[in-house]
Protein backbone atom coordinates (compact mmCIF):
# COMPACT_ATOMS: atom_id res chain seq x y z
CA UNK A 1 0.00 0.00 0.00
CA UNK A 2 2.50 1.94 0.83
CA UNK A 3 4.16 1.72 -2.54
CA UNK A 4 1.00 2.84 -4.39
CA UNK A 5 0.66 6.38 -2.20
CA UNK A 6 4.63 6.81 -3.18
CA UNK A 7 3.73 6.56 -7.25
CA UNK A 8 0.61 8.55 -6.69
CA UNK A 9 2.65 11.09 -4.59
CA UNK A 10 5.38 11.28 -7.53
CA UNK A 11 3.16 11.82 -10.08
CA UNK A 12 2.21 15.15 -9.65
CA UNK A 13 6.37 15.81 -9.32
CA UNK A 14 6.70 14.65 -12.92
CA UNK A 15 3.98 16.73 -14.47
CA UNK A 16 5.08 19.58 -12.40
CA UNK A 17 8.54 19.50 -13.82
CA UNK A 18 7.53 18.65 -17.24
CA UNK A 19 5.65 22.09 -17.39
CA UNK A 20 8.46 24.03 -15.55
CA UNK A 21 10.39 22.73 -18.97
CA UNK A 22 7.53 23.44 -21.24
CA UNK A 23 7.23 27.08 -19.61
CA UNK A 24 11.33 27.50 -19.37
CA UNK A 25 11.15 27.09 -22.95
CA UNK A 26 8.73 28.76 -23.90
CA UNK A 27 9.80 32.16 -21.72
CA UNK A 28 13.49 31.33 -23.39
CA UNK A 29 11.49 31.76 -26.80
CA UNK A 30 9.62 34.53 -26.10
CA UNK A 31 12.01 36.69 -24.61
CA UNK A 32 14.48 35.88 -27.21
CA UNK A 33 12.29 37.62 -29.97
CA UNK A 34 11.06 40.44 -27.90
CA UNK A 35 14.49 41.22 -27.35
CA UNK A 36 15.92 41.16 -30.67
CA UNK A 37 16.88 44.33 -31.98
CA UNK A 38 16.33 45.19 -35.98
CA UNK A 39 19.51 46.40 -37.88
CA UNK A 40 20.01 48.60 -40.86
CA UNK A 41 23.36 46.53 -42.60
CA UNK A 42 24.50 46.97 -46.40
CA UNK A 43 24.56 44.33 -48.49
CA UNK A 44 26.82 41.56 -48.34
CA UNK A 45 27.41 41.81 -51.71
CA UNK A 46 29.15 45.02 -51.44
CA UNK A 47 31.34 44.54 -48.84
CA UNK A 48 35.15 44.35 -48.32
CA UNK A 49 34.91 40.67 -47.77
CA UNK A 50 32.65 39.48 -50.66
CA UNK A 51 34.84 40.89 -52.87
CA UNK A 52 38.17 40.01 -51.31
CA UNK A 53 36.86 36.38 -52.27
CA UNK A 54 35.73 37.13 -55.65
CA UNK A 55 39.25 38.20 -55.90
CA UNK A 56 40.60 34.77 -54.05
CA UNK A 57 38.30 32.28 -56.33
CA UNK A 58 39.50 34.40 -59.47
CA UNK A 59 43.56 34.23 -58.51
CA UNK A 60 43.43 30.59 -57.65
CA UNK A 61 41.54 29.90 -60.87
CA UNK A 62 43.80 31.63 -62.51
CA UNK A 63 46.71 30.31 -61.07
CA UNK A 64 46.18 26.17 -61.21
CA UNK A 65 44.90 26.89 -64.86
CA UNK A 66 48.68 27.99 -65.07
CA UNK A 67 50.95 26.73 -62.82
CA UNK A 68 49.18 22.89 -62.77
CA UNK A 69 50.58 22.16 -66.29
CA UNK A 70 53.83 22.97 -65.44
CA UNK A 71 54.10 21.57 -61.87
CA UNK A 72 52.61 18.05 -63.67
CA UNK A 73 55.15 18.24 -66.27
CA UNK A 74 57.91 18.70 -63.96
CA UNK A 75 56.75 15.55 -61.63
CA UNK A 76 56.22 13.59 -64.49
CA UNK A 77 59.37 14.30 -65.94
CA UNK A 78 60.98 12.79 -63.04
CA UNK A 79 58.93 10.02 -62.73
CA UNK A 80 59.88 9.36 -66.00
CA UNK A 81 63.68 9.31 -65.01
CA UNK A 82 63.20 7.13 -62.06
CA UNK A 83 61.44 4.46 -64.06
CA UNK A 84 64.15 4.70 -66.60
CA UNK A 85 66.23 3.73 -64.14
CA UNK A 86 64.46 1.09 -62.02
CA UNK A 87 64.12 -2.51 -62.82
CA UNK A 88 61.00 -4.52 -63.97
CA UNK A 89 59.47 -4.68 -60.94
CA UNK A 90 59.85 -1.00 -59.94
CA UNK A 91 58.75 0.14 -63.34
CA UNK A 92 55.02 -1.43 -62.76
CA UNK A 93 55.01 1.14 -59.79
CA UNK A 94 56.23 4.16 -61.51
CA UNK A 95 53.84 3.71 -63.82
CA UNK A 96 51.45 4.31 -61.93
CA UNK A 97 52.73 6.85 -60.23
CA UNK A 98 53.13 8.47 -63.64
CA UNK A 99 49.22 7.76 -64.21
CA UNK A 100 48.02 9.62 -61.04
CA UNK A 101 50.61 12.72 -61.80
CA UNK A 102 48.23 12.91 -65.25
CA UNK A 103 45.06 12.54 -63.83
CA UNK A 104 45.84 15.18 -61.23
CA UNK A 105 46.88 17.20 -63.36
CA UNK A 106 44.06 17.27 -65.42
CA UNK A 107 41.89 17.38 -62.47
CA UNK A 108 43.67 20.36 -61.28
CA UNK A 109 43.36 22.06 -64.25
CA UNK A 110 39.59 21.03 -64.69
CA UNK A 111 38.91 22.86 -61.20
CA UNK A 112 40.45 25.75 -62.09
CA UNK A 113 38.50 26.28 -64.84
CA UNK A 114 35.81 25.70 -62.89
CA UNK A 115 36.28 28.17 -60.38
CA UNK A 116 36.90 31.02 -63.30
CA UNK A 117 33.43 29.94 -65.17
CA UNK A 118 31.79 30.14 -61.16
CA UNK A 119 33.77 33.13 -61.15
CA UNK A 120 32.56 34.80 -64.25
CA UNK A 121 29.24 34.20 -63.30
CA UNK A 122 29.60 36.83 -59.72
CA UNK A 123 30.26 39.43 -62.63
CA UNK A 124 34.21 38.76 -62.26
CA UNK A 125 35.56 38.93 -65.60
CA UNK A 126 39.21 36.99 -65.54
CA UNK A 127 42.22 36.75 -68.44
CA UNK A 128 44.69 34.63 -67.97
CA UNK A 129 46.61 35.89 -70.73
CA UNK A 130 46.64 32.27 -72.22
CA UNK A 131 45.79 32.84 -76.12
Amino acid sequence: MNRLIKKIQCKPNRISNRLRRIYLILAITFFTFINTIPVSAGGFGDSIFAKGTKDLFTDIGKYLIILAPIAGAAVGAYFFIRRGAADEMDQKKWNDRIKTTVISTLGAVLIGTIIVLIASYYGKSITTGIE
